[in-house]
């Protein structure tokens, strides 16, 4: 049984190329400083980090039979248990472009396709797993040959069984998610005015978006809003964390920093204001940084002591 690791999916993982320039020129022939290539994919983040953080993990999702040499020798220096689905075809390149004062452009591709009899056979593996898996982070888009309608169904089966899901993805796959009300979700600005058609361009409107997804039954609607810091609902009870100034390097990962920071620290049973606390913290520290991971855990729970937390009344 593992009861003790935490189950992270990733349907549609990547190779991402991150390049760093000083000013990206649209049309233009732009040079880069420095460049790397690493195994990635919003789950496969998640997995690196909770790993630094001592959280035993097992990984999951789709993967090209192609091109998988760097993802089977990440997975093994993490000691994750690799349960990827093989999948005929090369994992996607994705390419992050870092100027120098932060902004991130993303060059995202479609992914390798994934025929019926692999998407089948990831269901089966997906249910398996769940059987001694308590907390399951599904993170990232899907691929070619998922429908946002499977992937629901997959979602609700999960909660049916009453697992711990949470969710991290965007558009269709976001909406097919939150209809089926996962434990955990965090959706950032830009994703949240996405789903309710409307732009949310403050902190009271993203609140009221964010208690209108907790009445569907979310136990934790998390929002990022980037150097403005974390709203997170729980139970009827805002809570906001705003971290220290930073400087930024990139915020590539950042977002999957933040998931994992908050289910570990869920997973760890700590108070609400240490998990939101570190889980900033350990956010902020990820955008002073190329690439994901935990260097140094003591500079993490520094930084913590220096998060601005604070209760804020509901709108409803």
């Amino acid at each position: 049984m593992n009861r003790n690791r935490i189950l992270t999916v990733t349907l549609n993982p990547a190779l991402d190329m991150t390049g760093s320039l000083g000013l990206l020129e649209a049309g233009e022939v732009n040079l880069i400083n420095e460049g790397s290539l690493h195994p990635a994919g919003k789950g496969v983040n998640v997995a690196r980090v909770l790993s630094d953080l001592g959280t035993p993990v097992t990984v999951s999702g789709c993967l090209g039979d192609e091109n998988l040499d760097t993802f089977i020798q990440l997975f093994k220096s993490m000691d994750a248990r690799d349960e990827f689905v093989r999948v005929h075809g090369a994992s996607r390149i994705n390419v992050k472009l870092v100027e120098a004062d932060g902004r991130v452009t993303d060059i995202n591709f479609p992914g390798v396709a994934v025929s019926p009899e692999k998407a089948e056979e990831m269901e089966t593996r997906l249910f398996e797993l769940a059987a001694s898996h308590d907390y399951i982070v599904i993170a990232g888009s899907l691929p070619p040959g998922i429908s946002p309608e499977l992937f629901s169904e997959w979602l609700k089966g999960l909660r049916e069984q009453g697992k711990k899901v949470a969710l991290d993805t965007s558009g269709a796959a976001l909406t097919a998610g939150l209809s089926v009300a996962p434990w955990l979700v965090k959706p950032n600005e830009v994703e949240l005015s996405a789903w309710a058609g409307k732009p949310l361009d403050d902190e009271a409107s993203l609140m009221a978006a964010g208690e209108e997804l907790a009445a569907t039954g979310i136990e934790h609607v998390v929002i990022s809003r980037g150097a403005e810091g974390v709203l997170w609902l729980n139970n009827g009870n805002w809570l906001k964390a705003v971290p220290p100034k930073m400087k930024v390097v990139s915020t590539v990962g950042a977002g999957d920093t933040l998931v994992a920071g908050m289910c570990w620290g869920l997973y760890k049973e700590n108070t609400p204001q240490d998990v939101l606390a570190f889980a900033t913290a350990l956010s902020a520290l990820a955008v002073s940084q190329v690439g994901v991971g935990v260097p140094d855990i003591s500079d993490v729970k520094a930084l913590a002591d220096r998060v601005e937390m604070n209760a804020l009344a509901g709108k409803a």
